[in-house]
């Protein structure tokens, strides 16, 4: 697989079990909006950027990326000089971008999913454990990120063609962030309110669940879902179906296979809220087309026949924020 694939991180992502929270779920009333959040992490190949952002378009959906940051540079102009928190200098577990071209690439297509609705995250930079880090830690990797994304254009070799904002975008407009492999560390949540984000979305929950309040930080987490002939239960994300249908081995003659699998454990997470509680339906996937496709086909016919019903609203987590407060505020005030 391109630079991010699932091999490399394998054992160590079966290693890490992220923490399961427990959310309060307040009560559903008459005509809540069944909310889905879709997210993507790294964010690296250009070809799914470009699928992305028509699937998004086609659909009515809006997403979230989270951005690992050192595929906005090369490791001979730039990555040499970025260090992650007990590595060495020019280091990453995800690799660099390949040219300028690609970083050209790439910048373009983060530009137009901010301008046309879509939330960009931070996914910290070379896609370390964190699980040790301090809080002093957490603030060099943001502060690594947020250098990249300012340098971006600069990186890319097209600094004159830099837009109006790009600037503020990435001093102002990064609130969401997702830890790699989702492990966490007593000194990520300082970090994160004092670098100044407004949601995290690194935890696991048992099922759909609406995000918790910790310390007046909103943190979502990917639920867990019945899935397969057992309807065992599996993070709701590409990666860990992956694991679960061919034990992270790419297997393209089933691809088929695990494709209906899938969509079949979508739509029944969804029915369950739909026609329920209509607590947040969260989903996570990576720009790494796994088993052939079948995760992001899965999600294609998912979003298609799921955005357009009534009372459904495909947004990001960005967008999502202000619905559940005003929910949340709606719910209180009722019980009063």
């Amino acid at each position: 697989m391109p630079r991010f694939s699932a091999a490399p991180g394998l054992a160590l992502a079966l290693a890490l079990v992220p923490a399961v929270a427990h959310a309060v779920q307040p009560p559903a009333p008459a005509g809540r909006k069944q909310l889905v959040i879709i997210s993507f992490d790294g964010t690296h190949d250009n070809r799914l950027w470009e699928k992305s952002l028509e699937m998004g378009k086609r659909t009515g959906a809006h997403f979230t990326y989270f951005l690992s940051c050192t595929f906005l540079m090369t490791k001979a102009e730039g990555g040499r000089a970025y260090q992650a928190p007990g590595q060495k200098a020019g280091r990453s577990n995800v690799g660099f971008a390949q040219s300028r071209e690609e970083i050209q690439a790439r910048i373009r297509y983060i530009w137009q999913a901010q301008q046309t609705g879509h939330d960009i995250g931070s996914h910290a930079c070379g896609h370390f454990d964190g699980k040790g880090w301090s809080a002093a830690d957490w603030k060099q990797e943001f502060a690594a990120f947020r250098m990249a994304l300012l340098n971006a254009w600069k990186a890319g070799g097209i600094e004159g063609e830099e837009p109006e904002g790009w600037a503020d975008f990435a001093e102002n407009d990064i609130k969401g962030f997702r830890a790699p492999y989702l492990s966490l560390s007593d000194g990520l949540l300082p970090a994160l309110k004092k670098a100044g984000f407004t949601y995290d979305a690194s935890l696991v929950t048992k099922g759909p669940g609406w995000p918790s309040d910790e310390d007046g930080m909103p943190r979502f987490g990917l639920p867990l879902i019945p899935e397969g002939p057992q309807q065992r239960r599996v993070i709701g994300m590409d990666y860990n179906l992956f694991i679960r249908h061919s034990m992270g081995v790419e297997n393209r003659k089933d691809s088929a296979v695990f494709e209906e699998r899938t969509l079949e454990a979508y739509r029944k997470a969804f029915q369950a809220q739909y026609q329920g509680g209509r607590i947040p339906l969260q989903l996570g996937f990576h720009f790494v087309e796994m088993n052939g496709g079948a995760y992001w086909r899965a999600l294609d016919r998912f979003l298609t026949e799921t955005c357009s019903k009534p009372d459904v609203a495909c947004v990001s987590y960005a967008e999502a924020l202000p619905m559940i407060a005003s929910e949340k505020k709606a719910a209180e005030a009722a019980s009063q």
